[in-house]
């Protein structure tokens, strides 16, 4: 067992610019020396959704360009990738004085490789994003997605669509008929468990209309109207999410850039929805996440949000 000793410490939200209204990120700027165990238990303390480590680069890691390099833990596990602690790791990194090798980049190493960050300024601030992974896309087994459909406590009528996402935490995708739908969903989470399913709801909000003002109290939803549709850079939500993640610890998510990133690729891939949108998150769960989805020339996705320091100091570790 490493000797216990001060280490750099902070809390970031992501995807908001308005602290508190994100999802947090519990970052360790200094996990040299910790072991499995250690990282394991400290994160499972946490409580949030994900608590990152941040390490040199490995060898490989530093030959491929890595700046540094992060673990990821959720409560219940070790994730290879994950979105909102990739831009929270990152924002941390930034904010104690790293300064990365390339200056239109960050490159961040993960368990599941190299991950590019981008820093973009913004009428809110600066704004981060990260180059959606690869992502394996696959059908669902239609039993399956019945008793998920169940689990739920939706019909299979108001489904619309459903797939597997992989691109390092696997989400099972399922569109709704309306972000309504979305919003009204309270899943047996246990059932959820049982099926070893994280899924990421979501519905697509009319083009023509910004989506109505919702007010519900406590476990229910609370969401935003900001606008409508443009054609550059979005000023209201297309696109309404949830994520439920009970497999790995985590009711329900605040705000997953790995789920929106697999969401892009894959309603883009059905011709759905093509990038620039935004996605709105966390509003059930008293949050107001903003995920930016952009395209650049060569057809890579970035998932993009503000980051914002809420916690700084130390940390017995």
């Amino acid at each position: 067992m490493t000797t216990l000793r001060q280490r750099p410490f902070t809390t970031v939200d992501v995807f908001t610019s308005v602290p508190y209204r994100g999802n947090p990120l519990a970052v360790v700027l200094d996990g040299t020396d910790l072991d499995d165990e250690q990282m394991q238990a400290f994160a499972a303390w946490t409580n949030l959704s994900e608590t990152t480590f941040v390490l040199p680069p490995t060898a490989a890691g530093h030959a491929g360009g890595a700046d540094y390099r992060v673990r990821i833990f959720t409560p219940g596990g070790e994730l290879p990738f994950a979105g909102h602690p990739t831009l929270g790791s990152c924002h941390a990194w930034l904010t104690q004085g790293g300064v990365p090798q390339r200056a239109d980049r960050i490159v961040q190493e993960c368990a599941k490789g190299l991950v590019a960050i981008t820093r973009h300024a913004d009428t809110a601030g600066e704004r981060l994003a990260f180059a959606a992974p690869a992502t394996a896309i696959s059908a669902v087994e239609p039993a399956l997605l019945a008793q998920v459909a169940q689990a739920l406590g939706v019909s299979e009528s108001q489904v619309q669509s459903a797939a597997w996402l992989d691109n390092g935490p696997r989400w099972m995708g399922v569109l709704l008929d309306s972000p309504d739908t979305v919003l009204a969903l309270e899943p047996d989470h246990a059932r959820l468990k049982a099926l070893n399913v994280k899924a990421g709801v979501c519905a697509l909000y009319p083009t023509e209309e910004a989506p109505a003002l919702i007010g519900r109290s406590s476990r229910e939803a609370r969401a935003f109207a900001t606008g409508l549709r443009a054609s550059s850079e979005p000023t209201g939500p297309q696109l309404e999410v949830r994520g439920f993640a009970a497999p790995v610890g985590v009711h329900e998510d605040p705000v997953t850039g790995s789920l929106n990133a697999g969401l892009g690729l894959w309603l883009r891939d059905s011709g759905l929805l093509r990038a620039p949108y935004l996605a709105q998150q966390g509003c059930c769960v008293g949050r107001d996440g903003q995920v930016h989805i952009s395209e650049d020339d060569q057809g890579q996705l970035w998932v993009g949000g503000h980051t914002v320091t809420c916690i700084q100091g130390q940390v017995l570790l």
